[in-house]
C-alpha cells in the first residue's frame, strides 16, 4: 500500500470519466440544467500513438492531403515513421492535440511548396525526423537525367 501523504498522479481525462451528475451540481450548476444532460460522456486524452494514427489512417488524412498538394508538382512526398512520431510529440508538447497537427505541417513544409516548382528534376521529398526537430534539411531525391547524346 501507498503512504496517504502520496498521490495518486491520474490525467485529466481519467478523473472526468468518474464524473457524476451529483458533482456538477457541486461545481453549481443548477439542477434543472443537470437534469437535461441525459449522459454525460467524457474523452481520453490522445496521446502519440493516436496522433500518428490521425495524421496518417483516415482517408483524407494531413499526410495524404500535402502528398497530393506535392504530387501536383509531380514531386513524391514521402514521411518515414519516425517523422510521424515526431510531429504527434511536437502536437503533445504544445498540448495542441489533433488541430495542432495542420499548423505543425503548414510550419515544416511551406517554404518546401513555394519553392517546389523551381527546384528542377525533383523527383521525392523524404521528411525524416531530424527535419522535424529542426535539425537538418529534408531529403531531396533528384530525377537522373541521361547525359548522353544519341550519335548521328
Amino acid at each position: 500500500p501507498k503512504p496517504q501523504h502520496e498521490k495518486d498522479e491520474k490525467t485529466t481525462g481519467e478523473l472526468l470519466s468518474k464524473l457524476e451528475a451529483a458533482d456538477l451540481l457541486k461545481f453549481g450548476l443548477i439542477p434543472e440544467f443537470v437534469g437535461r444532460l441525459p449522459v454525460v460522456a467524457t474523452l481520453d486524452d490522445l496521446d502519440e500513438n493516436a496522433l500518428v494514427k490521425i495524421l496518417t489512417e483516415p482517408k483524407n488524412a494531413l499526410v495524404k492531403q500535402y502528398q497530393s498538394l506535392f504530387k501536383m508538382e509531380n514531386v513524391a512526398l514521402t514521411f518515414t515513421p519516425e517523422a510521424c512520431h515526431a510531429i504527434a510529440r511536437k502536437a503533445l508538447e504544445r498540448k495542441t492535440g489533433a488541430r495542432g497537427l495542420r499548423s505543425i505541417l503548414e510550419n515544416l513544409l511551406l517554404d518546401l511548396m513555394f519553392d517546389l516548382s523551381s527546384i528542377q528534376n525533383l523527383k521525392e521529398v523524404v521528411v525524416n525526423e531530424e527535419f522535424v526537430n529542426g535539425q537538418a534539411d529534408p531529403l531531396l531525391v533528384y530525377e537522373e537525367k541521361d547525359t548522353q547524346q544519341s550519335a548521328s
